[in-house]
């Protein structure tokens, strides 16, 4: 157990997204119930471990910094982004929640942009009620990355105010 537990800490620590128990275990060879006994020992290891990591299960599971320390880690290794990919993120932050196809209509690179969000985890994506429509809204990192607090609605109105979001030409 202890050796599936040393190669499941290895892919969640080198991974960028959170993993479902699927992915994990296609990554180490092991079955998905194994990997689950594991990856929940390995939860309570970092818990017991009173020390800056955890492993976050929220929508898969990943090997992070705790939140307590990511002033810490904004100074090592900040959240780079390209102006055109921060005027998308800026749509996004504006209308609170956007379909993906209006995006697209506003910010022509938008696929490019939000998967580059998605992944560093600005954005999150979510399926509309037909099953077709793809959602995005901005996510609890996005507000702590931009130490954003209180009230976001009439920080919207200011932004909404104030940026041309109709600026095609940009990558």
């Amino acid at each position: 157990m202890q050796q599936l537990k040393s190669r499941i800490e290895a892919v969640l620590f080198v991974t960028a997204k959170a993993l479902s128990l699927n992915e994990i275990a296609a990554y180490v060879a092991a079955e998905p119930e194994e990997v689950e006994e594991a990856v929940l020992d390995l939860i309570m290891d970092y818990a017991s471990r009173d020390g800056a990591l955890e492993i976050d299960d929220e929508d898969g599971y990943i090997l992070q910094v705790k939140e307590d320390y990511s002033d810490i880690v904004e100074k090592i290794c900040p959240i780079d982004l390209s102006p055109a990919v921060l005027r998308t993120l800026s749509v996004i932050a504006i209308k609170k929640s956007i379909r993906q196809s209006e995006l697209v209509k506003l910010r022509s690179n938008a696929y490019e942009h939000v998967a580059e969000l998605v992944e560093k985890g600005l954005v999150s994506k979510s399926k509309d009620k037909n099953g077709r429509s793809i959602n995005l809204k901005t996510t609890a990192k996005f507000r702590e990355y931009f130490k954003l607090k209180g009230d976001l609605n009439a920080l919207a109105k200011q932004l909404e105010n104030g940026i041309d979001i109709d600026e095609k030409k940009d990558n």
